[in-house]
This record gives C-alpha cells, sequence and structure tokens, in this order.
C-alpha cells in the first residue's frame, strides 16, 4: 500500500503555464488520474488554451474565489465550494478576469491522464 500527504505550495510550479500550477499527479506518479492545484491571479487562465479533451473527464473544485468558464454555450461563474464538470468532446477555457478582485484557487482533476487537450477555436 501506499499513502502520500502533500502540501500543494511546497510542489514546483510548472514552468511554461498561464497560471500557477502545481502537478500533484507528477509528484506521486499517479497514472490512472491527473491531479493538479491551480492558481489564477486576474488576466489568468487555467488551461493553456481553449480546449476539449476526446476521452477525459475534467472536474474543477473552486477552493478560493469565483472560476469563470467560457463554453460554447455559455459562461459559468462557479464561486468557492463549487465544482464544474466537463465531460468528454465539451470545449473549455477556465479563467479568472481580468477585471477581478482577487485571485481564485482550483484543485483539477481528470482521468485519464493522458488524453491531451485538443485547441478549440470559438470562432470557427
Amino acid at each position: 500500500m501506499a499513502y502520500h500527504q502533500i502540501d500543494p505550495a511546497e510542489l514546483p510550479a510548472t514552468d511554461d503555464y498561464p497560471c500557477d500550477r502545481r502537478g500533484i499527479s507528477d509528484a506521486v506518479e499517479l497514472h490512472a488520474l491527473h491531479a493538479a492545484t491551480y492558481e489564477m491571479a486576474p488576466g489568468e487562465q487555467l488551461p493553456r488554451t481553449y480546449h476539449y479533451h476526446e476521452r477525459r473527464e475534467e472536474l474543477f473544485s473552486v477552493v478560493d474565489g469565483t472560476l469563470h468558464v467560457e463554453t460554447p454555450e455559455r459562461e459559468y461563474e462557479v464561486p468557492a465550494g463549487e465544482v464544474f464538470v466537463a465531460e468528454p468532446e465539451s470545449p473549455h477555457r477556465a479563467y479568472n478576469p481580468a477585471d477581478a478582485a482577487a485571485s481564485v484557487t482550483v484543485l483539477g482533476v481528470g482521468a485519464p491522464p493522458t488524453d491531451i487537450a485538443l485547441p478549440y477555436d470559438p470562432d470557427e
């Protein structure tokens, strides 16, 4: 059996990411699940691009602040204590608006972990 207790703040930040991302899956070598924490200052977004996954289910649990999620149908405002879920083939872009008063902290979880993000262009 193996157990891990982690303080994400002690993990290294992911290089070349649009916000402060701390890879929990990377740190404990999870194979079936992607997990990371994200801290978005005003004007930052969680993903590298507006995207979707072919097979991955994604869950964003808002720890602090209000997460905004853009989808082709509408925009969601997800306050602290609530969860946003994107099913496979569902384009989305999670972000913190430039005019937000504070940062947003999110725990992101997805499976399978190896299903890469595919870019989505809302103008096409």
